[in-house]
């Protein structure tokens, strides 16, 4: 038993970070670790409460109180085994997840809540640096295969629980390297990709079998999927939301999943021009980001280095605190910054464009006007009204467009598998996550919608499960667990 009044004893730590300039200069990760005996003061500021709503917060459902007082007692391998237990990845989620655990925190309620997220990573990580992360074959197989479509977060996750549970399991990747949003979707300087290589190696060596370059029901024939025994669709929602506004056909403006691919292929060694693509870069450019709130993928604009850089927000600035209709433990939509806000960015709210404007066929300045939004009386949600007179133009070289994702790709595989759609697009499934096809199951943003990659590691745990029960007609494998869990003796 660790220190019970930790929480009134230290404060909120997080790790710290390289100086901004220092951290401009390169592409890799930015934080700077603390010192045990400090994480595990911030452990001890776990309460470990008897309701503990942090495992509702999380979508994986962490028994996070369990392996919080295993760190606080310097028993990291328990604490690791715990983890392990509900979290397939807490080396992605522990960088990149916006932590609904820690806003579903009790301790949250009036001072700030635990630094669950810090935590969680280095858990993970001291167990790779002392060996603890091995590779764990099943013991039997079963003589099912399982076809997985995807390598992104929720592809990955159902592939380790269905191989654990003795299936033979095939993952099939379209781009040239296994990862998905995990490799080409965020930049370095949030995840370098040797973490995820680090893991694929261990799937590998379990017995998961992966193929690159290879897009089913294009140059893989759809039929090849007839020998496994069940499929799950693990696509994603990459068809990004455009904005057809007057000049959106200049030179200069970009989706930001294809500005940042090409900045990971360039940082793991590949020749853009050998390839014949084309750079998209942000140096010496004014460079303006239709998106919502900053994140940390801004900041390659920043050490490709850009002349200025603005984001546009259609939305009001939110407050800083917890808004007073999204009470604990209820997630809030509040201000949220990350490391590329201290490096510089004017954020813009209440915003939209109204057309680009170029020169010689590429975009030279945005003109946008300010908003604001009205309450209808008729009961309809509110209304967004223009500021009369609020017209402006802004110097922009190159506009990014994070604007979202609209659902998956409909033609292709989901044509060709004659999936049913939701209104949405996204795969229509039941509530065992099979989709209108047998034995086609389908997880992860293709099902649900843009949304988290926590929500992409459970929605695989919790299709592996279905599919193991299709398969097998039972199974053992966990879903989102509820209560805690006894201290490892």
């Amino acid at each position: 038993m660790g220190d019970p009044k930790g929480f009134m004893k230290f404060d909120r730590r997080l790790e710290k970070q390289e100086r901004v300039e220092d951290r401009i200069k390169h592409n890799k990760e930015i934080t700077l670790p603390l010192t045990n005996f400090e994480y595990g003061q911030q452990a001890s500021r776990c309460m470990s409460c008897g309701v503990p709503t942090c495992h509702a917060g999380c979508p994986t459902g962490d028994l996070i109180p369990t392996w919080m007082e295993l760190v606080e007692v310097n028993r990291w391998k328990d604490a690791y085994k715990i983890l392990n237990s509900t979290n397939n990845f807490p080396e992605f989620t522990g960088r990149l997840c916006h932590a609904p655990c820690e806003e579903a925190c009790v301790l949250g309620i009036n001072e700030n809540p635990v630094s669950i997220q810090m935590l969680e990573k280095q858990v993970v990580e001291r167990a790779f640096s002392e060996g603890w992360v091995v590779p764990d074959p099943p013991l039997i197989r079963t003589g099912k295969s399982v076809a997985v479509i995807g390598s992104g977060p929720s592809g990955l996750s159902v592939a380790q629980q269905l191989n654990r549970a003795g299936h033979n399991v095939t993952v099939f990747e379209r781009a040239d390297r296994i990862g998905g949003l995990l490799r080409y979707g965020i930049p370095n300087h949030r995840l370098e990709k040797w973490v995820l290589d680090r893991r694929l190696q261990i799937m590998e060596k379990e017995g998961i079998t992966f193929f690159v370059n290879a897009n089913v029901g294009e140059n893989i024939d759809i039929k090849k999927l007839e020998k496994y025994h069940a499929t799950c669709v693990c696509v994603g929602s990459t068809v990004a939301r455009d904005l057809p506004i007057p000049g959106r056909d200049l030179e200069g403006i970009h989706f930001l999943l294809d500005y940042l691919s090409q900045q990971n292929k360039i940082d793991m060694g590949d020749d853009l021009n050998k390839m014949g693509i084309e750079h998209i870069s942000a140096k010496n450019k004014n460079v303006i980001i239709i998106s919502g709130h900053p994140h940390g993928w801004l900041g390659v604009a920043h050490r490709q280095g850009c002349k200025s850089l603005t984001n546009f927000d259609l939305l009001p600035e939110p407050s800083m605190g917890r808004p007073c209709h999204q009470p604990w433990p209820f997630w809030p939509e509040r201000l949220r910054t990350s490391s590329d806000t201290d490096e510089g960015i004017d954020l813009q709210f209440s915003i939209i464009l109204k057309q680009f404007i170029g020169r010689k066929g590429k975009v030279t300045k945005v003109q946008t006007v300010n908003i604001i939004f009205e309450q209808s009386y008729s009961g309809r949600p509110p209304y967004m009204k223009e500021v009369e007179g609020s017209e402006k133009e802004w110097a922009a070289d190159m506009v990014i467009l994070g604007l979202g994702y609209m659902g998956p790709e409909t033609h292709g595989i989901l044509q060709k598998l004659s999936l049913e759609l939701s209104p949405r697009t996204n795969v229509e499934t039941d509530s065992k996550y099979m989709t209108s096809s047998e034995g086609v199951f389908a997880a992860g943003d293709a099902r649900r919608g843009q949304s988290q990659i926590v929500w992409a590691i459970s929605d695989g745990r919790q299709v592996a499960n279905s599919i193991d029960t299709y398969l097998m007609g039972k199974s053992l494998l966990p879903v989102k667990m509820e209560g805690d869990l006894p201290i490892i003796k």
